[in-house]
């Protein structure tokens, strides 16, 4: 193998933590501490109602509580975004605005980054009886990372969305699996949280994983679109395919500890 895997472990992780953009303000919705406003993005809500924007912070809603109101002025907020182009795309898809666990409202997908709020994305690492790894290539149309190796499932949570539920469905859209093939599946547990400066703006995102054991005759296949090929691997080429840079830094972070932790249960 390239590298030890806990050398390779530790040099992805410090990949997955910087600090914030230069320029970026602190993030406030309803007086919580949320996450870190883009100076673009600053600019582009600077004067609009409910929204105060000083030299070091971004307001939005600080007279306002969780309710409709408030999401009214984040849909607000988003809506200037697309139009100041501070967004990558638009996806129609509202995730929770979260302070740690709480929910204060909800807010168009593609307007999380420019505002460095927080996201939760689960992910499936399935493997073969005979130790082999399920991998899946990203569609040439995605916005991020097109055409990199990603582990077999993952995907961001939605609004209001429980986690293992949100799995579930992800495994359903990107892999073909339903319930019942997810039987030996396990629990989704949380193994770090990244912080990361984008061209969009800051991702600071729980990575939460599942790890399972798919049967024999299981064949993974795309329904959503959004995978351009699924492979199963051996844990060489896994390893080494991470170490040459040819998977998202999220999935190699899955892919690597997870077998870690399989080495020293003595599974492979």
């Amino acid at each position: 193998m390239p590298k030890q895997l806990s050398d390779l472990y530790a040099d992805l992780s410090a990949r997955a933590q910087e600090p914030a953009p230069v320029g970026a303000h602190a993030l406030y919705i309803a007086g919580r501490r949320c996450g870190w406003a883009t100076h673009a993005a600053c600019d582009a809500l600077q004067g609009a109602d409910h929204i105060e924007v000083d030299d070091a912070a971004l307001r939005i809603g600080a007279a306002l509580t969780p309710g409709a109101a408030l999401n009214a002025v984040l849909e607000q907020a988003a809506q200037l975004l697309r139009q100041a182009n501070c967004l990558r795309g638009w996806r129609d898809e509202l995730l929770d605005v979260l302070d740690g666990e709480t929910s204060l409202g909800v807010i168009e997908r593609a307007a999380v980054r420019p505002l460095g709020l927080l996201t939760k994305a689960v992910h499936l690492n399935a493997w073969t009886p005979d130790g082999r790894v399920w991998i899946a290539r990203r569609a040439l149309s995605k916005s991020t990372d097109p055409g990199m190796w990603d582990t077999l499932v993952g995907g961001l949570a939605g609004c209001g969305e429980d986690l293992e539920t949100a799995l579930v469905r992800e495994c359903g859209e990107e892999a073909g699996l339903d319930a019942p093939d997810l039987v030996r599946r396990s629990p989704l547990r949380t193994i770090l949280r990244i912080h990361r400066r984008l061209p969009e703006g800051y991702q600071v995102e729980d990575v939460l994983t599942s790890t399972c054991v798919l049967a024999a005759d299981a064949r993974p296949a795309n329904r959503d679109g959004e995978v351009m090929e699924i492979a199963a691997v051996d844990v060489a080429t896994a390893v080494r395919r991470v170490a040459e840079g040819e998977f998202t830094l999220e999935a190699a972070l899955v892919i690597i500890e997870d077998i870690m932790q399989r080495q020293a249960a003595g599974d492979i």
